[in-house]
């Protein structure tokens, strides 16, 4: 597997493309003013504690409140390895208002939703990730080598400190224990300068920002299986040299700068990727098709055999379209970096052993995951479900807003049913105004509507409300809108409604042919139709013409001049 990292750096923001056999798996972007902030760590005061919920709010010096579970305040004697509590325990027990802490953030916060924070601190370095607060020696599950995991733990195990923990994390296999140690000796000075820090200056405080994206990048993504890192700023190319000498000087030969006339996402086709990430239907190569559906903390992801016909069974079909879907699946997952409860609806199979071969290529397809994924099997109903932390926000709420029009359901009201909605407004406002005639203004497509053909419509609505009603048409009004304009009566009304009159010549621009007269074209003006007379062969051009006849929806016009 041929491993690229592409970080392009523009102007305000940092993206950063990884690719694997050319396809991109993960991406990240980083705005100068926006700066990640989980782990991050603060000095903060307990503002709230509440015991009905077992967790309390931190005062960390952000825009809310940060939230705290009682599973993420350490016991009071933290010389324990474990941080579980006994179960007749309160939170109120451990945390008290007013009290300061040390929390570091481990969930950044996002909508209403304030961040998440812990007692527990992690800092991590190139090798290993720094546990100041438990005495613990773990080792990263994805060194599978005992042989391996013994000599990691037995060095580790010689020059860390008591009373604090360490993770070794899985780049450091096959490291010398010299840079192992000053990987250590490292991360403790950090931890001393945030004591320090702690102990001195205004409460609540931030006390460690966590690298930026560069740093972070070439920190923990730079391992055996990455060929090349291309950069496309000659700044940010020195600048990852040096990090590179002093995190992995073995790997100085792979950073490469990026100097073609084409941008680097371009020639990677990075940027057509990420568009088809955002979408909500994704082809699979074999034509079968993947349907996610996303919510706050549920995605559901639907498989579907679509073009795919395959060549053999139909039993056949189905389980090789599950392999494929499966596999596209784990790198959606990563790419749009989805969180929560995944619930995954494959097409219906025959026998366990297939559903077993399923799950056991996701599970080789997560391996390359750096966030925690955990597979919970097949449900009654034949649901695959899947949990995967969250630690930041997704692909679609970094890159995507919700819809105004259709509060991100993906679906918009039909023109009939706004149509409908506008008529039963004009209803309610035609029984509060006693004038013979009512002026109103309505998006053009809704007007077409309540018109009609011939004004067909417009004299049904007119009828029922035993009122005269001119409808103007307004670009500026959106779908939803109906806006009073004015009422009185038919002769005040009409003089103002009908943007022409008849003798005057003005110029306009032909639209489209007539569907009735074909010889005709049309033009209109703020909405209103102007029938010009043999204008059908001048469509999409300027013409002056004089108004010969008006009526309430439309008016006759003939071509004076093409202009």
């Amino acid at each position: 597997m041929v491993k690229q990292i592409l970080i392009n750096i523009g102007i305000n923001e940092t993206r950063v493309a990884i690719l694997e056999d050319d396809e991109l798996v993960e991406f990240a972007v980083e705005y100068p003013d926006e700066q990640r902030r989980a782990g991050n760590i603060y000095r903060g005061k307990v503002e709230n504690v509440l015991p009905g919920m077992q967790a309390a709010f931190i005062n960390i010096g952000e825009e809310k409140n940060a939230f705290i579970y009682i599973d993420d305040v350490l016991p009071k004697d933290t010389e324990s390895e474990s941080s579980e509590h006994p179960k007749n325990v309160s939170i109120t027990d451990l945390l008290h208002e007013g009290e300061e802490l040390i929390v570091q953030m481990i969930k950044e916060p996002i909508g209403t939703k304030g961040a998440r924070v812990v007692t527990q601190i992690t800092i991590p370095g190139r090798y290993l990730v720094l546990i100041p607060t438990v005495d613990y020696i773990g080792i990263s599950r994805k060194i599978q080598n005992e042989a391996e995991r013994e000599r990691l733990k037995e060095i580790v195990s010689k020059f860390k400190s008591a009373g604090v923990g360490l993770i070794v994390r899985t780049v450091a296999e096959d490291v010398d224990a010299s840079e192992l140690q000053n990987d250590y000796e490292f991360l403790i000075s950090v931890w001393k300068k945030i004591l320090k820090k702690a102990k001195k200056g205004p409460c609540p405080s931030l006390l460690y920002r966590d690298h930026d994206l560069l740093y972070r990048i070439l920190r923990d993504y730079l391992s055996k299986d990455v060929t090349s890192i291309l950069i496309d700023d000659s700044e940010a190319y020195y600048k990852a040299l040096e990090l590179v000498k002093s995190l992995a000087p073995s790997f100085k030969n792979r950073v490469q700068f990026y100097q073609g006339e084409q941008p680097l996402f371009e020639v990677y086709n990075v940027e057509n990727q990420l568009a088809k990430a955002l979408k909500r239907k994704v082809w699979l190569e074999c034509g079968a098709y993947l349907i996610f559906d996303q919510t706050e903390a549920l995605t559901v992801i639907d498989v579907n055999t679509g073009k795919f016909t395959g060549t053999t069974s139909l039993e056949d079909t189905v389980f090789q379209t599950n392999l494929m879907a499966a596999t596209e699946i784990a790198r959606q997952i990563r790419l749009r970096n989805l969180a929560g409860i995944i619930v995954i609806d494959f097409i219906d199979m025959i026998s366990d052993e297939e559903r077993a071969k399923v799950i056991e290529r996701l599970e080789e397809e997560f391996k390359r995951d750096k966030i925690k994924v955990n597979i919970l099997g097949f449900t009654s109903l034949g649901l695959l479900e899947l949990t995967r932390k969250k630690v930041r926000q997704s692909l679609r709420e970094i890159l995507q807003t919700e819809c105004e029009h259709c509060d991100g359901t993906g679906y918009v009201s039909s023109l009939d049913y706004l149509a409908h909605r506008a008529l039963r407004a004009i209803q309610q406002l035609a029984r509060n105004i006693s004038d013979e005639s009512i002026l109103l203004a309505v998006n053009p497509q809704i007007a077409s509507l309540l018109i009609g053909p011939s004004g067909a419509n417009l004299e049904k609505i007119e009828n029922n409300l035993n009122k005269t009603l001119f409808i103007k048409g307004q670009e500026n009004l959106d779908l939803y809108q109906t806006r009073l304009l004015a009422s009185g009566t038919k002769k005040e009304i009409e003089a103002l409604a009908l943007p022409v009159r008849e003798g005057q010549e003005l110029e306009l621009k032909v639209s489209e042919a007539h569907i009735a007269n074909s010889g005709d074209g049309i033009a209109r003006i703020e909405g209103y139709v102007v029938d010009v007379e043999g204008g059908a062969l001048l469509v999409g051009k300027t013409i002056k013409v004089l108004i010969t006849k008006t009526f309430k929806t439309y008016a006759k016009a003939r071509i004076v001049t093409a202009v």
